[in-house]
C-alpha cells in the first residue's frame, strides 16, 4: 500500500490537471487508502469527474464523494 501523503499528492495532481474540475471549491481528505471529497461542484458532471480522477490513482480503495452540487 502506498503512503497516504504520496497518495494525497497524486490525487491533488490528478484533480488539478483535470480541466473539468475546480479544486478551489473542494477539500480532499485521505486516510490510508480511503478518500473523502468535500465542498461544492457546479454540476453533477464536475462532481463525477473529480471522483473519476481520483479513482484512477493506484492505492485508492474507497472514495466517499460528499461534493454538493450548487447551481450558479
Amino acid at each position: 500500500m502506498l503512503e497516504s501523503s504520496l497518495i494525497n499528492d497524486q490525487i491533488i495532481n490528478a484533480v488539478v490537471h483535470n480541466p473539468h474540475v475546480d479544486l478551489s471549491t473542494m477539500h480532499i481528505e485521505t486516510i490510508g487508502d480511503s478518500v473523502t471529497i468535500y465542498g461544492t461542484a457546479q454540476t453533477f458532471f464536475e462532481k463525477q469527474m473529480a471522483q473519476e480522477a481520483i479513482r484512477k490513482i493506484d492505492g485508492v480503495k474507497a472514495i466517499d464523494n460528499c461534493l454538493e452540487v450548487v447551481w450558479n
